[in-house]
């Protein structure tokens, strides 16, 4: 199966009450957008990746700068944004299926999106579900405050995206049935015959105003998890000194079995301790030839990817090095520029800090350099 994964993003966010829209609000330096992205491609049936976005939005999504993903300028109402991406799509040919999904949904879980299509090989159309439990009301006369009492919930249900289509079906109800398109692309199916609804999420909840998004926060910060990495190395002549991934001029330099940049070892052991796995010596042991003289950027970049696999995002990053020689004064922000890139978050969620041991000890002999830092992730599924 072929999917394309469209995210709708194409509304004014006038209820947020907020300069920036709903899409682009960020946890942990992802947007909400980013986030919906990245768990869209840990599946292997999506294919192709469509972000609708509106069109004064045009200077936001440019700095998310998303790779391979289609960016389609959307329409005056969600229909109208959602039959942009279906048209582009049935010109190009090349996917069978939609997921149609709102960026204002980035909580829901893999697991859903993974029963969604799979259940999709036996169904016309998959609309996750959940049951109403509050009691309803229904207003009658909203001038004299009349209220039709003890309507049945039963009979009720709320329904939450994604929701998956075949191509060429949504497409055709889109352009010859949108006059009854009402709030979301299953309201066009009049037949439901062989449409499965399957049981969504509560957690999967739309993103509408400010105490939303709080809440969506509180969500992300009880799946924080915290990690420490330290590092020392021997400095020595005729060796070059590395820290934070720079070539940093100096006398001396580190000796270890790779490069012996302490900044980056440190970090790398920070963020493998605060996602639960195990350390840099284990995932790349100094027994290994392979290893040797490699340079620390590419063992932190795997690291970034394996986490990012499993569902982890970098939240924040604070490193104090420990040197009597060389001052980072002058190479500090270059550093920050550097790990924020190598982590792939912004260079706002990481903190420097140069320290000595005022001449004590190895450190303050000048015969020895040590990095230790704090890393915080959040896991997103």
């Amino acid at each position: 199966m072929s999917f394309c994964f469209i995210i709708l993003a194409g509304g004014s966010s006038h209820r947020f009450r907020s300069n920036i829209g709903k899409p682009y609000q960020k946890i942990a330096g992802k947007s909400l957008i980013e986030i919906n992205v990245d768990k869209a491609r840990k599946f292997k049936e999506i294919k192709k990746i469509i972000l609708v976005y509106n069109k004064k939005d045009t200077k936001r999504v440019r700095l998310l700068k998303l790779q391979n993903v289609k960016l389609i300028i959307g329409g005056k109402n969600r229909q109208q944004s959602t039959f942009n991406a279906l048209k582009y799509l049935i010109s190009q040919k090349r996917v069978s299926k939609v997921l149609i999904h709102d960026a204002a949904r980035p909580n829901f879980s893999t697991k859903l999106l993974s029963s969604i299509i799979r259940n999709m090989r036996n169904a016309r159309a998959v609309v996750p579900k959940i049951k109403v439990q509050d009691a309803i009301k229904q207003i009658i006369d909203s001038s004299k405050e009349e209220y039709m009492v003890g309507k049945k919930r039963d009979d009720l249900f709320l329904t939450q995206t994604p929701q998956a289509f075949y191509l060429n079906q949504i497409y055709q109800l889109h352009k010859t049935n949108f006059s009854k398109y009402k709030d979301d692309d299953i309201s066009l199916y009049m037949d439901l015959n062989n449409v499965k609804f399957i049981e969504g999420e509560k957690s999967n909840f739309k993103i509408t105003d400010i105490s939303d998004f709080e809440n969506l926060k509180n969500i992300f910060k009880s799946k924080q998890s915290v990690g420490i990495g330290f590092d020392v190395h021997k400095l020595t002549p005729k060796r070059k000194l590395y820290l934070g991934g720079l070539k940093i001029k100096s006398k001396l330099g580190t000796l270890g079995h790779s490069d012996g940049d302490p900044v980056l070892h440190a970090v790398t052991d920070a963020i493998l301790g605060a996602c639960k796995m195990g350390d840099i010596g284990q995932m790349f042991s100094d027994k290994n030839k392979k290893f040797k003289n490699i340079r620390s950027t590419i063992l932190l970049q795997r690291v970034v990817e394996q986490i990012k696999f499993k569902g982890y995002f970098i939240n924040n990053i604070d490193i104090n090095i420990i040197t009597q020689t060389p001052k980072i004064k002058n190479s500090k922000n270059k550093m920050i520029n550097n790990i924020a890139k190598l982590c792939e978050i912004s260079k706002d969620q990481i903190n420097i800090k140069g320290k000595t041991t005022e001449k004590l000890g190895v450190i303050g002999k000048e015969k020895a350099i040590a990095c230790e830092v704090i890393c915080s992730v959040i896991k997103y599924d």
